[in-house]
């Protein structure tokens, strides 16, 4: 059974989230779990170049961006609340961050990780980054701080490849797939498809995971996954990370007319016309009976300024369809 742990490694209960995974994890020897970490931003807006935590909070927005793990409280509250928490999960003795960090690149080389040795690794690095971060006060945007942690870790070419700017597109992609699922605060743990938010206590947890893999589960292809998620992302009117995550399917499956369909909405939806006005004439050559596309092109070739091309397919799409007449 895979778990997904989607979390920032710069809110504190991403820490305590995994203790208390742990714990409960512990008291299920009979199963048998691969946890896995997935990237969530908080704070996207950091600066490349870290600053002092006590001055960033005094920022009325990037405090609304830090409390983003803590719906609710105040950025002080939080972090009053967190340490006391903290030290009842054993993390210390001193605990807080320092530093608001840009975690981008820890949540690279997190993802590299995982890639190169699997969930073993992977929970190596990402204990390292948050002791780093929230015991030892470290500033884990630094390349230099994560290179050294990746070896302290065990995973010795994680330096090489953070220096080469690998792996900033998988963690964009993953970013956007959990947008596209439905993430909205971090930890959030992901089981089968089923999600529960937060760092909850350990019973919790386990009776989550219980519940969850007694759940009848098929995966669907991955092909199938990408392109129900953009489809997601075009709903939640993020049509450019819809396109991110359609562009393999493009390049392997791109003459399937689900496919292009979708990549045909998101082109018109993100006023890229001239690619948009290029797919639809393809799906209304393939099948002219397609009053959706039809109406979809002529809505393009407007916006673009053809009237008296797009009043033709617009006229026949409403006499197939003539809800579209409105």
């Amino acid at each position: 059974m895979r778990i997904e742990i989607w979390a920032d490694v710069v809110c504190p209960w991403a820490y305590i989230g995994k203790r208390r995974l742990e714990r409960a994890l512990s008291r299920e020897p009979g199963e048998r779990a691969e946890v896995v970490w997935r990237p969530f931003r908080i704070d996207p807006s950091a600066p490349a170049q870290a600053v002092p935590l006590t001055e960033a909070l005094s920022d009325p927005v990037a405090g609304e961006a830090l409390a983003a793990c803590a719906p609710g409280l105040s950025p002080e509250d939080n972090r009053s609340r967190v340490a006391l928490i903290a030290a009842e999960e054993g993390l210390g003795p001193r605990w807080g961050a320092a530093w608001r960090a840009d975690s981008h690149a820890a949540h690279r080389l997190i993802a590299l990780a995982f890639q190169e040795d699997g969930s073993r690794l992977q929970d190596a690095v990402v204990e390292a980054i948050l002791k780093a971060h929230f015991i030892d006060a470290l500033d884990i945007s630094s390349t230099d701080v994560l290179g050294r942690l990746a070896g302290e870790a065990g995973f010795t070419a994680g330096e090489h490849l953070l220096a080469e700017g690998a792996g900033g597109g998988l963690v964009r992609e993953l970013v956007l797939t959990g947008k596209a699922m439905g993430v909205r605060t971090s930890p959030t743990i992901v089981v089968h498809g089923r999600a529960l938010a937060g760092a909850q206590p350990p019973e919790t947890i386990g009776e989550f995971i219980r519940h969850a893999a007694r759940q009848e589960h098929r995966r669907l292809p991955e092909e199938v996954e990408r392109l129900r998620h953009a489809e997601s992302l075009l709903d939640q009117r993020d049509p450019l990370g819809a396109l991110v995550l359609l562009r393999p399917l493009l390049e392997d499956h791109g003459t399937d007319r689900g496919v292009r369909m979708l990549a045909a909405r998101a082109y018109y939806a993100s006023a890229q016309l001239g690619r948009a006005t290029e797919a639809l004439q393809d799906l209304v050559a393939r099948s002219p009976d397609d009053s959706y596309a039809r109406y979809l092109l002529g809505r393009t070739l407007q916006r673009r300024g053809r009237d008296e091309e797009a009043a033709v397919h617009l006229s026949l799409a409403t006499v197939m369809t003539p809800g579209y007449a409105g």
